[in-house]
């Protein structure tokens, strides 16, 4: 392996490697990781297994992208090892032709494809880096048992808290394991797909939701929620910004309470630091997380938060009663008084808003990238 001198270096190599550059927590993190990293002259690229086209997160224009084009779906068992073989092969490939200081990988099957395509390649680091929590991940049984026993071929691996840590320590075979958390950016850049906000009058009011419409979100129990709070209050809107396969079926919830007015689904939005200026409250009701990047963004906002105390994630970020609201994970009751309490006093929300932009100063960019320098120095 290198020598990894790097922070004393003007230039060092960085492979970041990760499935897409579609919307989400990861994939946020490695355009943000990767813009820094170049703006101190480093060599960076960032390959993915997708096209560009879908891209959702912009790169400076010094990392170089690279697509590998191997994201096609397998039909059967042969075409998965068909598939997985070429991705394996043509990672080798690239990384044996670029010659890197380190390469970073993101999300549990990039970390098996970079085990895997680095057998024997002691020239450079390798770090895994999970993004949720280990156990929540939905990988399959071959996937699971290929994490467990190759992570072995990682020099270390980075989880976002010490719960997913412990968990990859007692249930895979890795040598290391760093505790990272996600950082905050404020403001959040500006990018594409713009949408405008939606416009307030002096008495209206906006609880705001963010993040994949998929099943483990439970936007469907928020909705429930939110129709029953909103009989007595009915100058509050309810906004879920994001995009997925559940789409339809909350929508057909929505249209079912007759709320089409007052729950809004605007889709994905590029300028999301402008969605949380209108925002008067912020609600995460996930049945798991990893560390959620919209909560913390949402808080930077100076946006008070109610949050499930999932299993890993918001009780890293919400300092309960201070900035916040935390309650017991799945508990629809606490969460819907929860919600009620907040909504109905300003004065509360207004003192947890005012302490809630300290999470500015608690996940700066400044403080967590030096934890990654040094996962990335093996240190």
């Amino acid at each position: 392996m290198k020598t990894i001198t790097f922070l004393v270096k003007n230039k060092m190599k960085i492979i970041i490697f990760i499935y897409s550059l579609t919307g989400g927590g990861a994939e946020r993190v490695v355009s943000t990781l990767a813009n820094y990293w170049v703006s101190k002259n480093w060599d960076v690229d960032v390959i993915t297994l997708a096209r560009s086209d879908n891209d959702f997160y912009e790169l400076s224009n010094n990392v170089k992208r690279i697509s590998l084009d191997l994201a096609e779906e397998s039909e059967n068992i042969y075409s998965k090892i068909t598939n997985n073989y070429k991705r394996i092969k043509t990672l080798r490939i690239f990384l044996k032709k670029n010659d890197p200081d380190v390469v970073l990988s993101m999300m549990s099957t990039a970390n098996v494809l970079l085990a895997l395509a680095s057998i024997g390649l002691k020239e450079f680091v390798k770090v895994g880096s999970e993004r949720t929590h280990p156990p929540k991940s939905r990988l399959g049984v071959v996937w699971n048992y290929l994490r467990k026993y190759l992570y072995y071929n990682l020099d270390s691996v980075v989880a976002l808290t010490e719960k997913s840590a412990l968990w990859l320590k007692k249930n895979t075979r890795v040598k290391k394991v760093i505790v990272i958390p996600n950082t905050v950016t404020w403001p959040l850049p500006l990018i594409n797909p713009y949408l405008k906000p939606i416009t307030k009058d002096y008495n209206s009011k906006v609880l705001m939701a963010v993040g994949r419409l998929s099943t483990e979100k439970n936007f469907n129990i928020l909705i429930k929620i939110f129709y029953e709070i909103s009989q007595n209050l009915t100058n509050w809107k309810l906004v879920i910004i994001g995009e997925g396969a559940e789409r339809a079926n909350l929508e057909k919830q929505i249209n079912y309470y007759g709320m089409d007015k007052s729950i809004l689904l605007p889709g994905r939005v590029g300028n999301i630091g402008e969605w949380y200026n209108i925002a008067d409250l912020f609600v995460l009701t996930s049945e798991f997380e990893g560390f959620p990047n919209a909560l913390i963004e949402a808080m930077s906002y100076g946006v008070p938060a109610v949050s499930y105390d999932c299993e890993t994630g918001p009780s890293d970020i919400i300092r309960h009663d201070i900035d916040g609201i935390l309650v017991s994970n799945g508990d629809m009751l606490a969460l819907k008084n929860s919600l009620k309490k907040l909504m109905y006093d300003d004065k509360l929300r207004k003192r947890y808003s005012e302490k809630s932009i300290e999470v500015r100063e608690r996940f700066s960019l400044n403080e967590v990238i030096k934890k990654w320098e040094d996962a990335l120095a093996c240190k």
